[in-house]
């Protein structure tokens, strides 16, 4: 893609910008404005992935019509969402402590797949591309009392499955990935990172 800077990332995710940096990128975080909470995915119906493309369009497009307004008019946009995928149901962010237990209980002992799905648009809409990259994450035993303390701190809030891969891991969580483990943690840097070369920053 011909992509022109600067790039503005339409998330306010730590995890992603710090990814993005450690690429070698300077992201000019903005707020879309949209809310994925609020959208909630068919039972049924729909693949994971479309899914997650989708998403990641609304925002990309949210955030684009934001700058316009402001009148910029040149940059490109990135933005992203990411899903889990247990047993053909789509999981999101955990709406409360409650519904963040429920998914540790449901994806402990098991596999399942988390999918990350990018929006890239350019500001003078020239140039837009969509895509989901996919791992497959596998969970060993968790106890009730490590899962109750790790809800206790609060960590699962804003994550996709209730939880952060890197940081579970680090605790001694048994989670092993198959695929990029950046995807699992918001965006597929081994994808993105030369699709996005042009707009690294020099050092």
């Amino acid at each position: 893609m011909n992509l022109k800077p600067p790039l503005y990332l339409a998330s306010r995710s730590p995890r992603r910008r710090q990814l993005l940096v450690e690429a070698g990128l300077d992201p000019i975080v903005v707020d879309s404005g949209f809310d994925d909470a609020r959208v909630s995915p068919p039972d049924r119906g729909i693949d994971g992935a479309a899914w997650a493309e989708s998403l990641a369009r609304l925002k990309a497009e949210a955030a684009s019509a934001r700058l316009v307004r402001q009148g910029i008019v040149a940059g490109t946009i990135l933005a992203a969402d990411t899903i889990c995928v247990i047993d053909s149901r789509i999981e999101g962010q955990p709406r409360d402590r409650l519904d963040a237990k429920r998914m540790l209980y449901t994806i402990r002992n098991r596999e399942h797949s988390t999918i990350t799905g990018v929006a890239i648009l350019t500001l003078d809409g020239r140039r837009r591309c969509l895509f989901a990259d996919r791992a497959r994450v596998s969970v060993g035993r968790i106890t009730d009392e490590q899962i109750d303390e790790y809800l206790d701190r609060g960590d699962w809030q804003g994550k996709a499955g209730a939880y952060n891969l890197t940081e579970r891991q680090m605790a001694g969580w048994p989670i092993a990935c198959v695929g990029d483990p950046a995807t699992v943690m918001g965006l597929p840097m081994r994808r993105l990172t030369p699709m996005l070369a042009s707009l690294r920053t020099p050092r």
